[in-house]
């Protein structure tokens, strides 16, 4: 969950005129204060808007992230920490797993969570990530790329602190654009979740923060102008879902 709008819109980063959660953007102190708040029962939120099928997709992510036994993994964003934790399934006793975060209250549940192997679960900016390049095999980020302020940044520094060789990853929510699932989309994610937003604007700011996040083929393109190649998408439960992977280049053909 770290900051807020993504750099590819109309208003340049650091811009507050049209900031709202019905809009999808809210300043990072904002965003922040949100995440903290929702702590609590984001789990339960994000079963609600997901049908409970987000631990099928964050499985698939880890899969598209080709780690195993031993590896080093960096979970970007990592709220209360399912995807660190699918990740920590993969590489063991010998490997490690950090999850980053700005929000301590997300950070404080995902510490209360029973972990295969212990989990670093650290303050961090996701625009500016404290680990020293090349440290992980692979970089993650599950439901929060959209948060970002700056999107293309973002996807630097994941690339920056992966190894050459090594994966970035991106699960998100996607806009689908067919009949029938877009129909049952707008009904679900456009109606029905944000009814919920009189309980917490967070209802009405995730659902909008998705419909502006860049369509799959956009996104694929931004990561390949954050120095990644090789890069695929594949869109699941009927193109609601878009997991990205994309590899750093080995050394030998950067020049």
């Amino acid at each position: 969950m770290s900051a807020v709008r993504d750099g590819g819109g109309t208003e340049p980063p650091g811009s507050t005129r049209g900031a709202s959660a019905a809009s999808g953007t809210l300043e990072e102190p904002q965003v922040r204060a949100m995440f903290d708040r929702i702590a609590g029962f984001y789990d339960v939120m994000n079963s609600v808007m997901t049908a409970g099928l987000h631990h099928r997709w964050r499985k698939r992510a880890i899969d598209a992230a080709a780690v195993g036994p031993g590896s080093r993994v960096l979970d970007v964003a990592t709220g209360t920490g399912d995807l660190a934790i699918e990740a920590a399934r993969r590489v063991g006793p010998t490997g490690e797993v950090v999850g980053s975060d700005f929000s301590e209250a997300m950070l404080a549940g995902a510490r209360h969570k029973d972990t295969p192997i212990p989990i670093a679960f650290e303050w961090g900016n996701a625009l500016d990530l404290p680990y020293e390049t090349g440290r992980f095999d692979a970089a993650t980020v599950g439901f929060g790329a959209r948060n970002l302020s700056d999107l293309d940044q973002g996807l630097r520094e994941m690339t920056r602190v992966v190894r050459p060789g090594g994966r970035v990853v991106v699960l998100e929510i996607t806009t689908p654009t067919r009949p029938p699932l877009s129909t049952f989309y707008e009904a679900w994610f456009d109606r029905l979740v944000p009814l919920l937003g009189r309980f917490d604007e967070a209802y009405t700011y995730l659902p909008a923060s998705v419909k502006r996040f860049p369509a799959p083929h956009e996104l694929a393109a931004r990561m390949h102008g954050a120095g990644l190649e090789q890069i695929r998408y594949v869109l699941t439960a009927g193109g609601i879902i878009a997991i990205h992977a994309g590899q750093k280049p080995d050394s030998e053909t950067t020049g």
